[in-house]
């Protein structure tokens, strides 16, 4: 407390985030943020079955008016905000009783880490976030610069807004990897710090707010959704991830593939093998499957691959000399719609269960999977992944492993938000769909 007032911190944000990916908030007065640690600020359970359009639903176990949650603020996770006076305190959900409340994302999280280390086993995950800087007029998407894909001429215009976020991040602790423009008019994208994968998804939470602030700041916006203009690549939510044990890396200095440990190999197929689910989940909205296409890196087949950035799965083995530190596997079709504590857990479930069933990976895909035959597809095992949300809700309603990680209040809940969405924007065309989502991650 008394740092936060030495830092000039008047106002707190306890932020949660939904089943249907939106960060939600309570904010605090700093004189009573030491009660909200001990008791909590209110929050209606109904929140845990709102859809992305800020409609309701229900559940088995959620839904109506009646009931109270409590969120419990995470003092070792509080950051300043780039807004002066400001600091950002994520929160777990608690029943009035004290327990932990069913439908909590990020307790699930936590959860799904605890499972790991009671296996002797320590995920480390990292995510990229990518977004659209601009302005909206007449219903349209305005790019904040026009530059080639990757152009240092990006800089010309917004060096300074990089800059000013590049430090901003920094000044709260969080040092990114790296900052560039996207494929895309007015795209960027940051690599943030990998490490617990609860930390992990407090700082993708952290970080698109601080974007939003800064971007707002310039006269802009940032739009995170995963389509923003038509007939344009999206924005991906890459998810990165490594497993430890003992300090070792799992995808380094093995003898299975490209280095791979047993154990790891294990894991990353046990991921591939629950990836068509795992879309509910990663790519989970109506606007997911306007990028998920072929041919644009965003991993639209369920294979896997040394640096192949057009399979779901791109396994990165690291410069020779660095692999302990850096061998990794990037999960290229997931979004940012996505709730990233939802994502993580639902990962190591998947992975744990690889892990159990000591499955081993299919033959990896070295091409783009979508110039390849029908034939040499399926002998690669590269499956088209779900090209609707329909079709990935059902993918996870026959998941036992991801029904039975989260439990039956979870996953209620969430099979209820994404039902209703697929009912908000069945008869919705594209410029319809682009236009809801555009500013609500």
């Amino acid at each position: 407390m008394e740092e936060l007032v030495a830092a000039g911190v008047r106002v707190i944000a306890v932020t949660m985030v939904d089943n249907a990916g939106v960060a939600r908030v309570k904010a605090v007065p700093i004189a009573a943020f030491e009660r909200s640690l001990r008791w909590g600020l209110g929050l209606s359970p109904i929140f845990n079955v709102c859809t992305v359009v800020d409609t309701f639903t229900r559940s088995a176990d959620v839904g109506g008016p009646t009931g109270d949650l409590r969120l419990i603020p995470d003092p070792a996770a509080v950051r300043l905000c780039a807004e002066p006076g400001w600091a950002v305190a994520p929160a777990d959900q608690h029943t009035q009783d004290g327990e932990v409340f069913g439908c909590c994302q990020r307790s699930f999280a936590r959860r799904m880490v605890g499972e790991a280390g009671a296996r002797g086993l320590e995920p480390r995950f990292g995510w990229e976030l990518e977004w659209f800087l601009g302005s909206e007029a007449e219903g349209a998407f305005q790019p904040a610069y026009i530059s080639p894909a990757y152009g240092l001429s990006a800089l010309a215009e917004v060096a300074t807004y990089a800059r000013e976020l590049v430090q901003l991040l920094a000044d709260s602790g969080v040092h990114i990897g790296q900052v560039h423009p996207e494929y895309a008019p007015g795209q960027l994208e940051i690599s943030l710090p990998h490490g617990d994968p609860v930390a992990s998804a407090d700082v993708n939470v952290f970080a698109r707010q601080v974007i939003r602030s800064v971007s707002v700041r310039h006269g802009w916006r940032a739009s995170f959704s995963p389509a923003v203009m038509p007939q344009q690549v999206g924005n991906g939510g890459h998810l990165h991830f490594s497993v430890l044990r003992d300090g070792r890396n799992l995808f380094a200095r093995g003898e299975g593939p490209h280095g791979m440990t047993a154990v790891g190999e294990s894991f990353l197929a046990g991921v591939l093998a629950e990836l068509p689910a795992l879309m509910a989940i990663g790519a989970p909205s109506v606007a997911s499957y306007l990028r998920l296409a072929p041919s644009r890196w965003a991993g639209a087949y369920a294979c896997w691959g040394l640096e192949n950035r057009e399979a779901a799965m791109r396994f990165v083995a690291g410069t020779a000399g660095s692999e302990q530190a850096t061998a990794n596997c990037e999960v290229k079709c997931f979004d940012q719609s996505a709730n990233p504590y939802l994502a993580s857990g639902a990962v190591i479930a998947a992975g744990l269960h690889g892990v159990e069933q000591a499955r081993t990976l299919p033959p990896e895909v070295l091409d783009d999977p979508a110039v390849l035959s029908q034939q040499e597809r399926e002998a690669l095992g590269a499956e088209r992944l779900p090209r609707s949300l329909d079709a990935s809700i059902s993918a996870l309603e026959r998941s036992e492993v991801i029904r039975s990680a989260m439990g039956p209040m979870l996953f209620g809940a969430l099979l209820a938000v994404r039902r209703a969405e697929l009912e908000t924007f069945k008869d919705a065309d594209p410029d319809a769909v682009l236009a809801a989502h555009r500013w609500r991650y």
